[in-house]
């Protein structure tokens, strides 16, 4: 399952990454927000897609999307098993789904047009976790860490 969510500013991106993922029959939850609201926060929908993608982070994915991509990041990353990743470059958005297995991808809005935010959402949904031993390894270093603090 995918989830999505945005703020005021990726409100409008987030709608076309769903017609984008309807289109070619993914299997989606849009997490909020459900209308324009130039005095929302991103907290609120960030922690809900969050709070999915953690309770199976192996299975579920997110999208999540602000102005900068920065502030969702920060919010999602709270969350434990949660590794989300900002992305700029589908060579990027690869290797970053390929070597640290992100679950959730964050967008910039403000500097991420239509058609440069579909390609990173597609690099993002078809990029396989590749599990070598070094991968899982910093990845479980990670888990360590969280359980920590």
């Amino acid at each position: 399952m995918i989830y999505l969510g945005a703020d005021h500013r990726g409100y409008d991106l987030k709608a076309k990454i769903a017609k984008w993922l309807v289109a070619r029959e993914y299997e989606f939850e849009d997490m909020g927000p459900f209308a324009y609201d130039h005095d929302d926060d991103f907290t609120e929908s960030t922690f809900l897609v969050a709070e999915q993608v953690s309770q199976s982070p192996d299975k579920n994915r997110g999208i999540v999307i602000c102005g900068s991509g920065v502030g969702v990041s920060i919010a999602a990353n709270k969350l434990p098993r949660v590794r989300c990743g900002l992305g700029f470059a589908e060579d990027q958005v690869h290797a970053s789904r390929k070597d640290d297995n992100i679950n959730i991808l964050a967008i910039a809005s403000d500097n991420t047009d239509e058609e440069h935010a579909l390609k990173l959402v597609e690099k993002f949904l078809e990029t396989p976790f590749i599990e070598s031993e070094r991968y899982l390894r910093r990845i479980e270093k990670i888990s360590r860490f969280e359980k920590i603090v």
